[in-house]
This record gives C-alpha cells, sequence and structure tokens, in this order.
C-alpha cells in the first residue's frame, strides 16, 4: 500500500475536495495526478489534482519588500510557512471493497482526512476498471481547464499502464474521448489538440 502522504483534507463536497500540504510535498502530485482519501471499513475516494494554489502570508507580504532576500530566509519561510499549499482534487470514483466505481463517492470524506498520492499500481487499478466513466466527471468541468487536465492525466495512466503490460489502454482511453465528445466539435479538437502536446496520440 501506498504510503505517500501528502497532505490533509481541508474541505469537500460531493464532487471534489481541497487538501492542504507543506510546499516540501510539492514534488510528488502534479497536474492530472491521482489522489486517494482512506475511509473506514474499505471505503475509499479517488480524486484526480486539477489545481495547486499557493496563498502569501503576513511574512511573504514583508519579505518582498526587501531589497534582498538571502536563501536560508526563503527556506526557512518554505519550511515553515503557515498557509499550506492548497491542492484542488476532482473526485473521479470510489472503492467499496474489491470493487471500484467510477460514480461520485455516496459521501464525501470529512476534513483532516489523510490524502495519499496514488502508485502507479493503484492508478491502473482504477484507470482500468469498468469503461472510462471518470472521463465524464473532468469533461464537465467548467472551472479548470478540462482539456490540459484530461490530457496531462492520460499522460500518466498510460505510461503506467505500459508499465504494466497493458500498452493498449491510451489508444483504447483516445477512442473513449473521441466518443464522448463527438457532438462537441469544438471541445473535442481542444482536447485532442492537448493529447497530441503531451505525445500521447500517434503521429501517423
Amino acid at each position: 500500500m501506498n504510503t505517500d502522504q501528502i497532505g490533509y483534507l481541508l474541505r469537500a463536497s460531493t464532487s471534489g475536495a481541497v487538501a492542504g500540504c507543506r510546499v516540501s510535498e510539492l514534488e510528488l502530485p502534479q497536474l492530472g495526478c491521482m489522489l486517494r482519501i482512506p475511509q473506514a471499513h474499505g471505503y475509499q475516494v479517488y480524486g484526480i489534482l486539477y489545481d495547486m494554489h499557493i496563498d502569501d502570508d503576513g511574512l511573504v507580504r514583508q519579505l518582498v519588500t526587501a531589497d534582498s532576500i538571502s536563501p536560508e530566509v526563503i527556506a526557512d519561510n518554505r519550511l515553515h510557512r503557515t498557509v499550506p499549499v492548497e491542492i484542488s482534487m476532482i473526485f473521479a470514483g470510489y472503492q467499496q471493497g474489491e470493487h471500484i466505481f467510477h460514480l461520485l463517492p455516496p459521501r464525501p470524506p470529512l476534513t483532516l482526512e489523510d490524502v495519499y498520492l496514488c502508485t502507479p499500481v493503484e492508478m491502473c487499478a482504477f484507470t482500468a476498471s469498468g469503461h472510462f466513466g471518470y472521463f465524464r466527471h473532468i469533461l464537465r468541468g467548467t472551472d479548470f481547464p478540462a482539456a490540459e487536465i484530461l490530457a496531462s492525466h492520460l499522460r500518466q495512466a498510460a505510461l503506467a499502464q505500459l508499465r504494466q503490460d497493458n500498452p493498449g489502454w491510451a489508444n483504447a482511453a483516445t477512442q473513449e474521448v473521441i466518443t464522448l465528445l463527438r457532438d462537441d466539435y469544438p471541445t473535442l479538437m481542444n482536447v485532442l489538440a492537448a493529447l497530441s502536446d503531451a505525445q500521447l496520440m500517434s503521429e501517423e
């Protein structure tokens, strides 16, 4: 089981959540990565990271007016800052026992729940389950760049699937995106352009 805890839950709704983490943990998560929030009785919620928010605090506001800031002061501020880095996720599904569902979780997790970064194996288990039903949660997003987030997620998931000897996953995922957006040509072209930039699509 993955032990890479990256933070604690700050707030949640039926469709997503925001977690707080230290600056030192920012090397782990990236846009489009999968996160999980374990619950009791074999229940856990999966999310896809779509935003990172770094607020200032009173000390930072004072420091930026200085003529120069020493590396030691910068390092100390980042290590001991009182305002956490906020990472926002959209819920992609949940797991109950051995079963994975690409549906919104029946109940949101509570504040201060542990938030973990999914391992490649955990990502493969989730993304290979079902028929890409969780794509709709990403594509209906209106407060984040859905095409960019989806492309980043698919690139990470495709690499994980390739390492698990499932090279056909990327093509199947791309075809599902095309099917879902066949009646929304502008969005489809935007998504396909992002997938091409992410080098997920063939040059042929």
